[in-house]
């Protein structure tokens, strides 16, 4: 894939859709993997066509103005009827630029861009259900709400992206007419329906729906995302810059790397208000590996972080970041992610410093009982001078010995854990400030599970770029009942594995495992191969297929091995593109 250069906005001509497909399990717990629709109550009515924002922007009007013609009211036409996230517009600027030849400069679509994300953007409640196709999250995403409208949209995309429209009635039939018209292939894909009508009464004893799945489809996308809402009515109406000023203390999990503590200082602009520059630093608390990162992001519709840092001066580092600000300015959290690989990326949290003492959290999250002289790193801020073994505390049977260095926001201690220590989750006290639950102490390594259960790579590296797959080992411990696999398991964090694979058995003779890619035998990266049919193959097949990646990990003690596996696919390349978001930059 061509690389553009760090200042501008807009791509160079791509041509089709065609967006990653729903894959890993998602990293962050917090985030949903399904969406329930609103009750009926909730949901609303039929509008009129007579709503629409006028738009006042000179910018946007000499860009757009000449093919989207305004009414009596300032309306554009198309653009005062819908409402999406600030990746939505610049897609739009982006299809606009490739397919009808709008001429626009980047600075010209940076100001399009913000404008039309601040008036005709998404609140809170409505963006968040969907935060995963933004943060560029892989996941195994299920859309209960409407099954045929999953089967209509998704056939070909996310249904993030659909999640993140709200569009009037008009709109929706013009968009489904839109993909009829540059798509007609959908028609006879999933759109339409064929064959005789059912004559089959439904589940509810009603007469059989045969309607054509596209005209289902519209039916829920006008009930379930609609143009008006009382979540945009009450945001922007409430709607500001927000004051982000000052130091913010950090903590995130990379997968494969492991938990990151530091702090990040924020700036505002004072010439424009919703502009901040940063700097972070923060330390992988694994391997001490520290990272320092400097930057700029901009704040979309008084809550949307979209920011971009690098190390130094050096391109390669660049990381985009995608962060949501609470209501309460108190607190960010999201994603940084790689550019184009934006397979690798940190689940950030970000939450204002003050003056109280914070425990953001610790280098390991658990000990094994009877162990003694234990290295423990406790990450925060505003640790007090001249703490004392007995101001930290773990609860029973796990001992402080010594504090064997301490600065104000990190704390090394010297920690033993008593052979008869109560097995379970600990709180953490430092001082009198409480830090719930980052440790566990167990007696042993039951079983181990291979993170995510299953992955997807993209062969690469002639023509298209490679997509790769990081893996990491998690350790458990059997709970009270002694069973694996059950609610009261102990989880002890990501360890130390040997990595290999092996055949997943889908057809006769396979044998993906010679010609998919390689895994790093410590790392738990996997590398696929070479893009473009391979000779060495029979029938000449490209080097994809199916394999098991599998992990062994043998405790410290010398306990006996553990093993697990996962599910890894390896596909086709990223052959064209759209959404390769740049919003913030």
């Amino acid at each position: 894939m061509k690389k553009y250069a760090a200042g501008v906005i807009l791509i160079a001509p791509i041509a089709v859709v065609v967006l990653k497909a729903s894959a890993m399990p998602l990293q962050n717990p917090e985030r949903p993997t399904h969406y329930q629709e609103k009750p009926a109550s909730a949901q609303a009515k039929p509008e009129p066509d007579d709503v629409g924002v006028p738009i006042t922007n000179d910018a946007v009007k000499n860009a757009c103005a000449g093919c989207h013609k305004a009414d009596e009211k300032g309306r554009l036409s198309r653009i005062s009827f819908r409402r999406t996230t600030p990746e939505g517009w610049q897609e739009t600027i982006r299809r606009m630029v490739t397919l009808n030849k709008a001429d626009i400069e980047p600075d010209q679509a940076r100001v399009v861009v913000k404008y039309l994300s601040d008036r005709l953007g998404l609140a809170p409640e409505e963006a968040k259900p969907a935060a995963f196709e933004v943060e560029r999250r892989l996941i195994d995403f299920k859309y209960t709400a409407n099954a045929d409208t999953e089967r209509v949209c998704a056939s070909c995309h996310s249904m993030g992206r659909v999640m993140l429209q709200r569009r009037t009635d008009k709109e929706w039939d013009l968009v489904v007419a839109m993909h009829r018209g540059y798509y007609p292939l959908v028609d006879n894909q999933v759109f339409r329906r064929f064959g005789p009508p059912s004559t089959e009464p439904g589940p509810d004893g009603r007469p059989p729906d045969n309607r054509h799945p596209m005209d289902k489809a519209l039916g829920h996308l006008k009930s379930a995302f609609p143009y008006t809402t009382t979540e945009w009515a009450a945001w922007s109406a409430t709607m500001r810059s927000p004051r982000l000023d000052g130091t913010w203390i950090l903590s995130g999990y990379e997968p494969g790397e492991g938990p990151v503590f530091g702090a990040m200082t924020v700036t505002a602009n004072p010439a424009s208000p919703d502009e901040f520059t940063t700097q972070a630093t923060y330390r992988y608390a694994r391997s001490g590996r520290s990272v320092t990162r400097t930057g700029r992001a901009i704040v979309y519709t008084g809550y949307q972080w979209r920011g971009r840092t690098r190390v130094g001066t050096d391109d390669a580092s660049a990381l985009r970041e995608v962060m949501w600000v609470d209501r309460d300015w108190q607190g960010l959290a999201g994603r940084w992610f790689w550019g184009d690989h934006d397979e690798y990326g940190i689940d950030i949290q970000l939450r204002r410093q003050g003056r109280e003492t914070v425990v953001a959290g610790i280098d390991r999250p658990s000990l094994k009982r009877g162990s003694s002289a234990q290295t423990l790193r406790v990450f925060g801020a505003n640790f007090a001078t001249g703490l004392t073994p007995r101001d930290i505390d773990f609860g029973r049977g796990v001992t402080v010995a010594r504090i064997v260095s301490a600065t104000s926001d990190m704390l090394t201690l010297e920690v033993s854990v008593a052979a008869d220590a109560p097995i379970g989750v600990r709180d953490l006290f430092v001082a009198g400030t409480l830090k719930s639950a980052p440790l566990v102490v167990y007696e042993k390594v039951d079983t181990i599970k291979v993170a995510p259960a299953w992955n997807m790579a993209r062969v690469g590296g002639a023509v298209f770029p490679k997509m790769f797959a990081r893996f990491e080992a998690v350790a458990f411990s059997n709970g009270a009942d002694g069973k694996p696999d059950s609610k009261d398991d102990l989880p002890l964090g990501a360890v130390d594995a040997t990595w290999s694979i092996e055949e997943y058995t889908a057809t006769f003779e396979d044998d993906d495992r010679k010609f998919v890619g390689e895994i790093d035998a410590t790392r738990g990266l996997f590398t696929p191969a070479l893009d473009g049919p391979n000779p060495a193959r029979s029938g000449n097949r490209n080097n994809v297929g199916d394999v098991w990646v599998v992990a062994t990990h043998t405790p410290p003690d010398g306990g006996k091995p553990v093993r697990a596996r996962a599910h890894l696919v390896v596909t086709v390349p990223l052959y064209l593109r759209w959404e390769v978001f740049t919003v913030g930059r």
